[in-house]
């Protein structure tokens, strides 16, 4: 397995820069760290990106993410370990991540329920984090990274 290319972010430092402090912005009261690398490693299973997915399944469980949730993040509706809190955020996550797959992308159900958890700030807190996880999946998938191999 190899690379097309080196990682873009990589090759343009002003890249870098910027979706790193994307990502960092996303880190706000009201989102802990570990429903970030949660909604992140759901994220990236649902497009693929082994890179992202060994990336952020280690930095979980660094952050104190049990086994059990980090085994069964996919199947988040059938197992008891999320609370409705990161339930919302799951499905939220999943929604902006797959927005062409139906008309109505964020269906109201999913986000009144994110809202009902979370305040307008912690709302944009899960929106930036998921975009910029989105972000960093479409470059790895375009670039046919090979998870292992950039050294994260």
């Amino acid at each position: 397995m190899h690379a097309r290319m080196k990682q873009p972010a990589f090759l343009l430092p002003d890249a870098m820069k910027a979706l790193m402090a994307l990502s960092k912005s996303a880190h706000v009261e009201g989102v802990p760290e570990t429903l970030h690398e949660l909604l992140h490693l759901r994220v990236s299973q649902i497009n693929g990106c082994g890179v992202c997915l060994e990336m952020h399944a280690r930095a979980a469980a660094k952050a104190g993410e049990s086994a059990e949730r980090l085994a069964t993040v996919a199947g988040w509706r059938d197992t008891p370990y999320f609370t409705d809190a990161e339930r919302a955020a799951l499905a939220l996550a999943e929604a902006v991540t797959r927005v062409a797959d139906r008309a109505d992308p964020v269906p109201d159900e999913v986000w009144n329920e994110a809202a009902r958890h979370y305040d307008e700030k912690a709302l944009a807190g899960l929106l930036i984090s998921i975009g910029a996880i989105n972000i960093w999946n479409r470059l790895n998938a375009a670039t046919r990274q090979v998870a292992g191999s950039l050294g994260v």
